[in-house]
């Protein structure tokens, strides 16, 4: 049986950090005048301009080369999802569930990601920039040349994703959880890490010196350390 995209035999390898490629842009965008996403449709080089496309339910959708600005897809089930080259501003995907989704040379921006469920999937080459993505959930999701900048994700969920090689600066990261994660080569820089899970994962990640006070009660919590707050 073949592996499934997010969950194929991962190398051990630290997968070195780079700048994710940008998106290609099309030569011209149409403007999507649908009421409906369907399933197994290829869009290509359409405009999404506050498309309100709430609720749909379509798996294997193809989006190449698309631009997404004020479009609101909250609480839709798209499942095998594809983005490529594709700009993503000012749009909501709240509580979309998207498992085995995957997106290459994708730029997402100043959008709503609470509640996101991006299971077993593919990241390659995607910059989320001051997004709010609290609670949102990427198990078992491979990353690869993939920077968090200035985003809000509190209690978000990387419980067996491969992390390696991603950059989160800036972010909020209170209570995300990391269980057997795969983070070498990891980098924070900037964030907020308090109440974090599961530090036992964190080998090889790279902390920025200013980020250990936030990580300092989960460091001591995992080395069987007890802090008290008051003077004994």
């Amino acid at each position: 049986m073949a592996a499934r995209r997010g969950s194929a035999v991962r190398s051990t390898a630290t997968r070195k950090a780079r700048e994710p490629r940008s998106p290609v842009p099309p030569a011209e965008v149409t403007l999507f005048e649908g009421a409906e996403l369907e399933p197994e449709s290829e869009l290509e080089a359409l405009a999404f301009y506050s498309s309100n496309l709430v609720d749909q339910d379509a798996s294997s959708v193809t989006f190449t080369q698309c631009r997404l600005r004020g479009a609101d897809l909250s609480a839709s089930r798209l499942d095998q999802v594809t983005l490529t080259d594709c700009l993503v501003t000012d749009s909501s995907l709240a509580n979309v569930r998207a498992d085995g989704g995957s997106m290459t040379r994708v730029r997402l921006a100043q959008c709503r990601m609470t509640g996101v469920t991006w299971a077993d999937g593919v990241l390659r080459d995607v910059a989320v920039t001051e997004c709010r993505a609290d609670l949102s959930a990427w198990r078992m999701t491979t990353f690869d040349a993939v920077t968090f900048v200035g985003c809000n994700l509190h209690s978000a969920d990387f419980t067996n994703a491969d992390l390696r090689g991603v950059v989160f600066r800036d972010c909020d990261l209170t209570s995300a959880v990391f269980h057997h994660a795969s983070m070498e080569g990891t980098r924070f820089r900037g964030c907020n890490l308090a109440g974090v899970g599961d530090l036992t994962s964190w080998k090889g990640a790279v902390v920025h010196h200013t980020d250990l006070i936030s990580l300092s009660y989960g460091l001591a919590q995992a080395a069987g350390i007890r802090v008290e707050d008051e003077d004994s």
